[in-house]
């Protein structure tokens, strides 16, 4: 993965209605432990890490780089979004874009709060990089990020076998970008 350059990093905190993006704190490590160890939020990627080697592993100030934003709630971290580029990504449509992804705690779940956070972060996206697209892939079984995609505006250009299942890359295309997404 790559940084989306020439984008200065760390941008100043994204404020939405209802949240806060930014970069990672220290404050942060014990919610991205349990994201990262959470069976429900891994799914559909492949299953979770042990729990005792994220902990071992996790740095004091988790996820700090480059496109990395943690969504904060009410002052406490429910979700993350992450914008990067994946230049020996498998799927030709993909390579060299920007791709978007997201992981967001079961709590947060069903609340609208992962639309809010990626569009807010594509805005931001729309301004520092104008004109270009994004990707996102996700498993077509993962039902409710396919609706969240296709209400960002993202859309279907394949679907492929990778890792024992059928995944979905949807691409939002700069004309896309202006649309306002519906509650």
């Amino acid at each position: 993965m790559e940084d989306l350059n020439p984008v200065a990093w760390p941008p100043e905190p994204i404020r939405t209605e209802r949240l806060v993006l930014r970069e990672s704190e220290a404050r942060d490590r014990a919610a991205f432990v349990e994201l990262f160890a959470s069976p429900e939020v891994h799914t559909y990627l492949g299953g979770p890490r042990p729990r005792d080697e994220v902990e071992r592993e996790m740095s004091g100030v988790p996820e700090r780089r480059s496109g990395s934003f943690v969504v904060e709630l009410d002052g406490a971290m429910i979700g993350q979004i992450l914008l990067r580029r994946v230049p020996g990504h498998g799927r030709p449509a993909a390579a060299g874009k920007a791709d978007l992804g997201y992981l967001f705690l079961p709590r947060a779940w069903g609340r609208g709060y992962a639309a809010e956070a990626c569009a807010a972060a594509l805005g931001w996206l729309a301004g520092a990089l104008p004109g270009e697209p994004v990707v996102l892939h996700t498993q077509t079984a993962n039902v409710a990020s396919m609706r969240l995609a296709a209400r960002l505006g993202f859309t279907e250009v394949e679907r492929f076998e990778a890792w024992g299942a059928e995944q979905w890359l949807g691409m939002r295309s700069p004309v896309a970008s202006g649309g306002v997404l519906s509650q």
